[in-house]
């Protein structure tokens, strides 16, 4: 691929797009360069942002950062150019994820088309309604989780109803796990008091849920939030897993730029979305999510998908934060 480049503004544009994407507990856990010499960006682990306690080896991390990745994948697309992405290039800088190299112009195709939807896919902790999925957008999901290299599996019961048990018995062990129980207290936000770049503030909480068996996990912990209200959540709730074959941080990678990938069709056919991932922080828990019948594959993250009210846009870090340049 022949040298192209961008300039810096459209370079600050992009990475503006890319840090749209979800993150764990909204950490925003990224780091981008763009050298203008070789147009190239680079993605980067911001470790200041880790959770040592419920990401103990990065994992959450790692898919953040590809949904990043994805993000910038498809904003670059959209602006009619080429890419080539190289996950983990250098094995000396574990730190440093991935490189997108600017390609050639061409015509915006399927990846690019996604672009509305990057600044429209929320995170939603509100009761969804029971309507089903239809089996053809279940299956349209499916497949741009697998452009991506990962496989999103719908459950049925009884490994529905399995994977609830789990995540209940996790949100306990959360709550009895001191160190846990801080963690996620540093990552929220009073919107009243503080002045919020990242995190989840307390507006994007939801409701407290008053039955139902919908895995909203609640970012108050054991904390009480003025006025707010109790819900019922749907009783039929529509998991699903993402899994990779293998489990190393490049599989933690393109699992992260499949889930945005499919959060971003998923938008695009109006679908809500939130994530369950309290069991996937506990190891000896995270086994025992897999498909009891194949027993296959590496669970990278549980999905809540359905039809109910979107979430609020929640803030993100200035560029100039998460952005340098370089020659």
């Amino acid at each position: 691929m022949s040298v192209q480049t961008i300039d810096e503004r459209t370079a600050t544009e992009l990475v503006s797009d890319a840090t749209a994407a979800p993150s764990m507990h909204n950490a925003q856990p990224w780091l981008f360069r763009y050298a203008t010499g070789t147009g190239t960006f680079t993605l980067s682990a911001d470790l200041s942002r880790a959770m040592p306690h419920e990401d103990r080896d990065g994992r959450g991390l790692h898919v953040g950062c590809g949904a990043a990745l994805l993000n910038l994948r498809v904003a670059l697309a959209h602006l009619g150019r080429r890419s080539e992405t190289t996950l983990l290039p250098d094995p000396a800088a574990p730190r440093v994820l991935a490189t997108v190299r600017v390609g050639a112009r061409t015509g915006v195709d399927a990846l690019g088309g996604l672009y509305p939807e990057i600044r429209e896919r929320r995170t939603s902790r509100f009761p969804f309604s029971e309507r089903r999925i239809p089996t053809a957008l279940r299956n349209t999901l499916a497949e741009a989780a697998r452009l991506e290299g990962a496989e999103l599996t719908f459950l049925s019961s009884p490994h529905l109803n399995a994977v609830l048990d789990l995540i209940t018995d996790a949100e306990g062990y959360n709550l009895m796990d001191h160190d846990r129980e801080a963690e996620r207290a540093r990552w929220t936000r009073n919107s009243r008091t503080d002045v919020i770049t990242d995190g989840v503030p307390d507006y994007a909480f939801g409701p407290r849920r008053r039955g139902g068996t919908a895995p909203a996990r609640d970012f108050a912990g054991l904390d009480a939030v003025r006025g707010r209200p109790t819900a019922d959540f749907e009783d039929r709730p529509q998991l699903a897993l993402l899994s990779t074959v293998s489990d190393g941080p490049a599989d933690w990678l393109r699992a992260g730029q499949a889930l945005e990938r499919l959060l971003l069709v998923a938008t695009g056919h109006g679908l809500t979305s939130s994530f369950a991932t309290q069991a996937l922080e506990w190891s000896d828990l995270r086994w025992l999510l897999r498909d009891p019948v194949s027993g296959s594959g590496h669970v990278q993250m549980i999905l809540r998908l359905g039809y109910g009210p979107r979430g609020p846009r929640t803030q993100r870090r200035p560029v100039r934060e998460v952005l340098t340049f370089a020659d």
